[in-house]
């Protein structure tokens, strides 16, 4: 099956060139000019594998256009635009872009960049923990709740992951000190209380999910699968 890309580009010239160089490289392109059609129906971009946003568009610019996407869409995305200054750059990634490419580019880098962004993502899909209503990708210290991201730190991310695959089973919080810090020792005993203070606080959102800690023993979590 072709990975379907959503293109939004208010130029002619170049959204037909686009589209077809896509389409011959082997992908599935539904090109849009006007991007109240995505303002219209948010849900409109559910079906894509990627979206590539123009920043320079008629009625709302890319990077709000980006925003109104995250709230319904966890899609990836990435900007091409003439805006070459590295704060439209550096905004663009803060937006939670997975590239950003200024005009004018070579259809061939564009394709490559296209194809590593989709190959990030299946091997983030395939690596995927779930916990509850939560997803969590250890190689990107990353926390997903809906549409919203928790950027754990390298600590709290292994934490997570090995607890987590632990499901209702205790864990001894000596294991868990040796594990992360190579000693078992008082001060960090009192580091470890602090990042399972932490890791409740991310799963408030669904009460199924239980941390609970087992006097004198360790710890453990209790989710649905």
């Amino acid at each position: 099956m072709k990975p379907k890309i959503l293109l939004v580009e208010d130029d002619p010239d170049l959204g037909i060139v686009l589209k077809q160089y896509l389409e011959f490289s082997d992908f599935e392109v539904s090109w849009i000019s006007n991007p109240e059609e995505i303002l219209n129906n948010e849900k409109l971009v559910n079906p894509y594998q990627l979206a590539i946003l123009d920043v320079m568009l008629p009625v709302i610019d890319g990077f709000e256009l980006s925003k109104r996407i995250r709230k319904t869409s966890d899609i990836p995305f990435l900007f091409l635009t003439a805006k070459g200054q590295s704060i439209d750059r550096i905004l663009g990634l803060k937006l939670g872009a997975d590239d950003y490419i200024t005009k004018p580019c070579e259809p061939e880098e564009l394709i490559l960049r296209i194809r590593n962004i989709l190959r990030r993502k299946q091997n983030s899909e395939s690596e995927m923990i779930k916990i509850g209503n939560y997803s969590f990708i250890p190689s990107q210290f990353q926390l997903f709740f809906q549409n919203e991201t928790v950027l754990l730190t390298e600590k709290e991310s292994r934490l997570l992951l090995l607890i987590s695959k632990n499901n209702r089973k205790i864990i001894n919080r000596k294991e868990i000190l040796e594990t992360l810090w190579g000693e078992d020792d008082y001060f960090l005993g009192r580091s470890l209380d602090v990042f399972m203070t932490r890791l409740r606080k991310y799963f408030q959102k669904d009460e199924r999910i239980k941390f609970d800690s087992v006097r004198g023993i360790g710890f453990r979590i209790e989710f649905p699968e």
